[in-house]
């Protein structure tokens, strides 16, 4: 029970926090952590869009490192073609570097 209203906060905040990541884009709708399984499920509306976008990251893994925190997603599918393409290049398998809480809540 504490894990699933951990993750109901943490997904709230991690919302926010990539809403302001990708305004120029568009607008995360529902942002959903389940940090037991380690998924990520996000739903966007994206300009140029007609529907939504949704993103599943499938698997990832935390590391902090000389003090910093990151993100390491190792699976991920996506709804539109060219998105999975994108983070698949740009995503998948890098570090991506995260605030200390959102390591935390992951």
């Amino acid at each position: 029970m504490f894990t699933a209203a951990k993750d109901a906060i943490s997904s709230q905040a991690a919302r926010s926090y990539v809403n302001g990541l990708i305004t120029r884009y568009g607008e995360v709708k529902e942002l959903k952590i389940d940090s037991k399984a380690k998924t990520v499920d996000v739903t966007c509306a994206l300009l140029g869009e007609r529907e939504p976008v949704t993103v599943r990251v499938e698997r990832y893994r935390i590391i902090n490192e000389g003090g910093k925190s990151f993100v390491e997603i190792t699976a991920c599918t996506c709804s539109r073609e060219w998105l999975q393409n994108l983070v698949t290049d740009r995503a998948c398998g890098k570090r991506l570097e995260v605030p200390g809480w959102a390591a935390a809540a992951l």
